[in-house]
């Protein structure tokens, strides 16, 4: 008896995302006995990280075939093709073919075995920078039936110094808004309540296609063309490219879920320059008080990276204190890590121990905002959309433990909201 592919995955949402494609495209193939490893490629640790899962997926299944793909295996295809627990590597774009899936299916392997002792290469990567095209949208939901992902775009036409992922993901390419709106109708008809628009950059989105389009006029034509969509939230955004169609929808809609990731990055100007970013830590610090003055109940995350190269202490201070300059809720930490062939990589290198310390405090203080924010939310009450395990997402993002299990998932709830438990808060339906 076969068994099922087994995927293990690294990294961001994204790549969450395409491993759920990937299971689906690969188990209708016919690929069975196998372990397919979705690797990152962001910091060397991610990099490590997914080394290890390789070994450890020869370990645990020495009978299966251990099949690398993502992002780490597209920038240094050839290092992971040289590890003898891999027995083939697949780029970023052919990891979403179905020929790529059925090419290495049990039936097609039958009579050939692709390892690394064998005359068939086990390196199948192309150029990313070569692809033109989008794939459409393969993921039905991820996790929630609550909540389905809508992939919109991928790759980004931007070089932060600091960043390998338009390496291993290419330009920014966007999926066309027909197809998009097709498959927004049919998750919605699937019965999910909540869409999250994603991608790599998808505030560069449209800009590619034949009719020119921006994220904004995707968000208002997907609005009207499923009006029974409870919720639209958007992933990470950056703020230096949101249009006015956007901002209109963002402040103005109750129907676009009141919470923004930001792809910040530091508090500090000559930090944000050196990272080549397109903002500065005032119109940061202006966007987000405008659109809060337009709409209070608005939450805001952000990715803040800590150790850049040069950063001086009162450096990182100012991203400390951009947390509550910018009414920052929900802040991600990333200790700063050197990527082989970046700029940033040939810049003057801080001690991995201040790193490392300016990251705790960093965390600290964004635990602190979070833990404020959600004591702010103590005997609001709202529509929340009901997720397993008796829980519920709030449009703001905040999860909340449900005191009485009422509805099942996907359905949406009056709740109440009662005191902080952690990092969420409790609540009890109305």
């Amino acid at each position: 008896m076969t068994a099922a592919p087994k995927i293990v995955t690294h990294g961001c949402r994204l790549n969450a995302l395409e491993s759920a494609a990937m299971r689906r495209l690969a188990g209708e193939a016919g690929v069975h006995d196998a372990v397919i490893i979705n690797t990152c490629a962001v910091t060397n640790e991610a990099v490590r990280s997914s080394r290890q899962s390789v070994r450890r997926a020869r370990r645990e299944n020495p009978n299966a075939r251990v099949i690398v793909t993502g992002c780490a295996a597209q920038t240094t295809p050839d290092e992971f093709a040289a590890m003898p627990e891999a027995d083939v590597v697949i780029g970023n774009r052919e990891k979403l073919d179905p020929a790529e899936w059925r090419a290495l299916s049990d039936r097609a392997l039958s009579d050939r075995t692709l390892s690394n002792g064998d005359d068939t290469t086990p390196l199948r990567v192309n150029d990313i920078m070569a692809v033109r095209d989008a794939s459409e949208h393969l993921i039905d939901s991820y996790g929630e039936r609550a909540r389905a992902f809508l992939q919109v775009q991928t790759g980004c036409d931007h070089r932060c110094t600091f960043c390998v992922i338009p390496y291993g993901r290419g330009n920014s390419r966007s999926t066309p808004v027909d197809t998009v709106v097709r498959e927004a109708r049919r998750l919605v008809d699937a019965g999910a309540r909540e869409l999250v628009i994603t991608g790599v950059d998808i505030t560069s989105y449209g800009g590619d296609l034949d009719a020119p389009v921006t994220l904004g006029g995707l968000v208002e034509t997907v609005l009207n063309a499923v009006p029974d969509l409870f919720r639209l939230r958007l992933s990470s955004i950056d703020g230096a490219e949101i249009d006015d169609a956007l901002l209109e929808r963002i402040c103005g809609d109750e129907r676009v879920a009141p919470h923004l990731h930001l792809s910040l990055q530091a508090g500090d100007n000559l930090i944000l320059k050196r990272m080549k970013r397109r903002h500065n830590r005032e119109q940061a610090i202006d966007l987000c008080n405008d659109i809060r003055a337009r709409r209070p109940d608005v939450a805001f995350g952000a990715d803040i990276i800590t150790g850049f190269p040069t950063e001086t202490e009162d450096m990182f201070q100012r991203s400390l204190d951009i947390v509550d300059e910018a009414g920052l809720q929900y802040v991600h930490v990333f200790p700063f890590s050197p990527r082989e062939g970046t700029p940033a990589a040939r810049m003057p290198q801080l001690d991995r121990s201040i790193i490392k310390e300016r990251a705790g405090r960093l965390r600290a203080k964004a635990q602190s905002a979070l833990h404020r924010f959600l004591e702010r939310l103590e005997g609001h009450s709202e529509t929340a959309i009901v997720e397993s395990g008796g829980r519920a997402r709030l449009g703001n993002f905040a999860l909340a433990d449900l005191t009485e299990t009422s509805g099942s998932s996907g359905e949406t709830i009056q709740i109440t909201i009662g005191q902080r438990r952690g990092d969420m808060v409790m609540a009890h339906p109305v």
